[in-house]
């Protein structure tokens, strides 16, 4: 076969006009991305909450009493509130237990929020002029701020003096941030997965109804609220980044995603070694909650049915991964849309 100089002239003007194709392509996503982020940005303008206009939290129904059995944790939306070990207790104890929980998830969910500030802060200064992100990161980071402040004075109110993370990734989340600029698709998977299972569970607590404290229903009602946002961006985000790292990026992102959401899943979710010892609990029903039991396995898959839609779209679910996603008891089916009930 002869190759001629004007086949040459033909292949090299079609591999320009595909190239030319792929760039219109890729300015046109990114176009339709900056719109997205501008809806965002303005959503964070026109829809926003202070903790201290929208909670009045000197109202005498937020006032936290001895024996309010609100505290209680409910069956259907608490793992640890449905095992028989806990529904064994007398009232006084399931109620300390409940306001111990409770004021620790708010503190964990301050310490995960102020980690996560200060990373977008690390990633907004290396943005440039005129991007979409740095605004709405900033906007994001005005928000969390604002949850930190709503989660300190819930705790403050409960008056249980709870730690948080467990003391290993007290440690650690003063390096993480630094990810923000170094790593930010790691960082905001990390972000995912420390938003995922408290929207998840706070968004079962809301729509269940029951009869809890109206200080946990004020902050769970906002933070969901602006929420929805933050999970969205991060959505975005990596749908965005993931499909245009190298092959071999890609594939180490893939394997990393489950990892990441397993632990600071259970960093978030699981109580620290101070609840175990301030309430004598066995160690079998420790096991049992977190994660051996049947019924805790599939609440444990059931936190992250949107992430894992995330990482088939993002082209990060792959057999290699799936494999990690079952070892880390994480897989299972994917949302078909973003905040899917699971049932």
């Amino acid at each position: 076969m002869t190759i001629t100089a004007d086949s040459r002239t033909d292949a090299a003007a079609e591999h320009a006009l595909l190239e030319h194709a792929a760039g219109d392509a890729v300015a046109a996503q990114d176009a339709a991305y900056d719109e997205r982020l501008r809806l965002l940005s303005e959503g964070s303008v026109n829809k926003n909450f202070q903790p201290y206009r929208d909670i009045d939290w000197d109202s005498p129904e937020f006032a936290v009493v001895p024996g309010d059995e609100r505290w209680i944790l409910q069956r259907e939306t608490d793992p640890i509130g449905s095992h028989p070990w806990y529904l064994a207790q007398p009232k006084e104890k399931q109620i300390a237990i409940g306001m111990w929980r409770q004021a620790n998830v708010a503190k964990v969910g301050l310490q995960f929020e102020n980690i996560l500030i200060r990373g977008m802060v690390q990633y907004v200064f290396v943005q440039p002029n005129g991007s979409a992100e740095a605004r709405y990161c900033t906007h994001e980071c005005i928000e969390e701020c604002n949850h930190t402040l709503m989660f300190q004075e819930m705790v403050n109110r409960i008056g249980m003096d709870v730690p948080g993370m467990n003391r290993l990734l007290r440690g650690v989340g003063q390096l993480l941030p630094l990810a923000g600029s170094a790593l930010p698709l790691i960082f905001f998977m990390g972000v995912l997965a420390g938003e995922e299972p408290i929207d998840h569970l706070q968004k079962r607590i809301l729509r269940e109804d029951g009869d809890i404290h109206p200080v946990m229903k004020s902050v769970m009602s906002i933070h969901v609220a602006e929420e929805a946002r933050h999970i969205s961006f991060a959505h975005e985000f990596i749908e965005r980044r993931a499909p245009r790292l190298s092959r071999a990026r890609r594939f180490a992102a893939s394997l990393a995603m489950p990892v990441i959401m397993r632990i600071l899943c259970d960093a978030i979710v699981v109580p620290p070694k101070e609840f175990w010892d301030t309430f004598d609990v066995p160690k079998s029903v420790r096991k049992e909650l977190f994660w051996d039991s049947d019924a805790a396995r599939a609440e444990l898959s059931g936190y992250f049915g949107d992430v894992r839609m995330l990482a088939r779209n993002a082209g990060l679910m792959n057999p290699a991964s799936k494999l990690l996603w079952k070892a880390c008891r994480i897989d299972g089916r994917a949302s078909r849309f973003r905040s899917e009930p699971h049932r």
